[in-house]
């Protein structure tokens, strides 16, 4: 029996911006940017672990400072399945369908994908829940990770990567009050309680392009940019391109990141079959091609959300990576 949801009034902290100015690093998103919640401290870490495999979203495998291996299950969330059908009752308000099995799915991809971007090959912190028994029914390890002194549990639930599993875990009522926020936003897996406005494409990586009911998609996610990032703006990029059949005016549409840095597109309208792409730093706008001006890098290398609302301000698109 699903848990009912939590109300939480929590108190939104600031975030950092995608890149820091002193050195060039990118700054990695604190907890207060995901799902609109209050921080939730990152434990201390018990032990350091090096990833070494990721099985899919909440299971990991890693190896210790004596090359012994073992498996970790991240404690208080669950992802949609990858390997397995998923069960869309397990998802409050997901239809219990063939598109709403097929949209998780898609979600579940997507959230291995992050954890092979934002883990693979890292050295990272495992913390345990002093309510909860270290090993669980499959002789899986039941952790928190720590990376970058960020909870990555929390992280996934409000970022709609993951749900929270029913458990008796200690950081229980954060968990459910990120949810909450994800499911009211339709963030990552909560977009499939509509499957039918959800469409999915292959990409390389191995996650999907998410094209909105009008054809709109993001189509390509450059956040990495050659050298610096700061002294490089117009090499980190996002390109978003219509796929419909019908012309979409984007004015007075925004793209964000999980800090809340925006930008509001003017008199741009995308033909079927074009794209535009939105550059960091200085230019000359042109049809296909829009300069943000900004000073500094905006999106995190090691992971961030891209968000894409209407001019009236309503959800359209979002993709993690």
């Amino acid at each position: 029996m699903r848990r009912v949801t939590l109300s939480l009034a929590l108190a939104a902290l600031l975030v950092l911006a995608g890149c820091s100015a002193l050195s060039g690093a990118p700054a990695q998103p604190t907890d207060a940017g995901l799902g609109g919640q209050s921080a939730v401290d990152a434990p201390d870490a018990d032990l350091t672990v090096s990833v070494t495999a990721v099985v899919d979203g909440d299971t990991i495998r890693v190896a210790y400072a004596n090359g012994t291996t073992d498996t970790v299950r991240l404690v208080g969330i669950d992802t949609p399945e990858v390997h397995v059908e998923n069960d869309p009752a397990e998802f409050e308000g997901v239809p219990e369908t063939t598109a709403g099995s097929a949209c998780l799915r898609d979600a579940g991809v997507d959230a291995s994908t992050l954890a092979k971007q934002r883990l693979l090959g890292e050295s990272v912190g495992l913390a345990f829940d002093p309510a909860l028994d270290r090993r669980g029914y499959y002789d899986r390890l039941l952790a928190y990770v720590v990376v970058d002194e960020t909870l990555y549990n929390y992280r996934l639930v409000a970022t709609g990567h993951a749900r929270v599993y029913d458990s008796d875990f200690t950081r229980a009522e954060a968990f459910y009050a990120a949810e909450e926020t994800a499911r009211t936003e339709r963030r990552g897996l909560w977009r499939c309680t509509n499957p039918e406005a959800v469409t999915g494409t292959p990409l390389a990586d191995g996650g999907t392009v998410t094209a909105a009911p009008n054809g709109l998609a993001i189509t390509d996610i450059h956040a990495d940019a050659p050298g610096n990032d700061n002294e490089n703006l117009n090499g980190e990029y996002v390109t978003l391109s219509n796929t419909g059949d019908a012309p979409v005016d984007l004015s007075g549409w925004t793209v964000a990141d999980e800090a809340g840095h925006r930008y509001a597109f003017e008199n741009l309208t995308l033909d079927p079959g074009a794209s535009v792409t939105l550059y960091t730093g200085q230019g000359t706008d042109t049809a296909t091609e829009r300069y943000w001006g900004r000073s500094g890098a905006v999106w995190n290398n090691g992971g961030d959300t891209v968000t894409v609302r209407n001019a009236g301000g309503d959800l359209v698109l979002e993709r993690s990576y």
